[in-house]
């Protein structure tokens, strides 16, 4: 593959990607405490990655007992999901 290529916009399914850069799944373990809350650093940490053609985010657990890793966030109590709010609306505020 050339480095044209890797630039091209590609479909993953139902979805046209910019490029094929892909952004892998990363246990972070930076959510904020009491909570298990996404934060600000972590909406800094995916909006500098926006150029990728596809980010996958971290283990994200949804429900108490989901949780594999001390510090990481949740999406299943109000706050959480505001947290993530932050995070997606940063990545979409950049392109991505």
């Amino acid at each position: 593959m050339t480095q044209s290529e890797l630039f091209k916009t590609t479909q993953l399914g139902p979805y046209t990607l910019k490029n094929r850069i892909v952004l892998p799944p990363l246990t972070r373990s930076r959510s904020s405490q009491p909570g298990n809350i996404a934060n600000d650093l972590m909406a800094t940490y995916y909006r500098q990655r926006s150029g990728a053609g596809f980010m996958v985010t971290e283990g994200t657990q949804i429900e108490p007992r989901g949780q594999g890793y001390a510090w990481t966030p949740g999406i299943h109590s109000p706050e959480q999901i505001q947290g993530w709010r932050k995070v997606t609306d940063a990545v979409h505020a950049e392109g991505g």
